[in-house]
């Protein structure tokens, strides 16, 4: 059996449903795991239940996280914020650090991971940090926009296998101050934080970029959900054996 791979769904509250692009689970399956869809206005209560069936956490690209939950008021400049998700999704992200359950951010994933461990967002990097560096493209999204630099001594570098790597760009928030418990793994050349993980997990690692956008033309891409598609398996397997 494979995996079960929980995916962060975001909420199109005017339409009254929760969505995910089609992207992520495709990509999962091609992996190896099978996606399941998690309502991210679920209750907190329901988080280790939810846990208990997941062997594995997609945390998925969405609406701007909250600035009050890293202590500043709203800019004019943040975009649309869904408060149910942010409420769900960042004791969500805790627990699952808690007990070791790999998760992969994607765009808004790496920013929720920053923010839920005790990090800080740029809320609108055209405004807070002037670059000349393209960090919202224009389609088509599967092409490197700009490249970032990934530290060798990463778990990205040895996913990805090159220190100079071409990545697409779609989000207008990045990571400000990293959380003390993450560890950078890539920047873009303006400083951005592009990949970040957290060191005191299996596998817990969140990038700035959409791999699921482009993995057809990009090897790369692929062999991050590959990896990561391991990690979820190596715990289906010890659930498995130890129930």
């Amino acid at each position: 059996m494979n995996p079960i791979i929980g995916v962060i769904s975001a909420h199109d509250v005017k339409n009254c449903k929760y969505v995910t692009r089609e992207n992520y689970l495709t990509f999962l399956s091609d992996a190896g795991g099978t996606p399941i869809l998690l309502p991210s206005g679920s209750d907190v209560s329901s988080i280790d239940s939810l846990l208990d069936i997941c062997d594995g956490i997609l945390l998925t690209g969405g609406a701007d996280v909250e600035p009050a939950r890293y202590g500043e008021a709203t800019l004019p400049c943040c975009g649309e914020i869904t408060h149910e998700r942010d409420a769900f999704e960042i004791p969500f992200i805790r627990r699952a650090a808690e007990r070791d359950i790999p998760m992969f951010g994607i765009c808004r994933g790496i920013q929720v991971l920053n923010v839920a461990l005790g990090g800080t967002l740029y809320q609108d990097i055209p405004a807070q940090l002037p670059s000349e560096i393209i960090h919202q493209m224009k389609p088509p999204y599967d092409r490197g926009v700009h490249d970032v630099t990934i530290r060798e001594d990463s778990p990205l570098f040895s996913i990805v296998g090159k220190s100079n790597y071409a990545v697409n760009s779609y989000h207008h928030q990045g990571v400000r101050t990293l959380a003390p418990r993450l560890s950078a793994m890539a920047a873009a050349k303006d400083g951005l934080v592009e990949a970040a993980y957290l060191p005191e997990c299996t596998f817990a690692l969140g990038v700035q970029w959409h791999p699921e956008l482009n993995f057809e033309k990009d090897p790369a891409s692929l062999r991050l959900f590959d990896a990561f598609a391991e990690a979820c398996r190596r715990v289906h397997t010890a659930r498995q054996c130890a129930g």
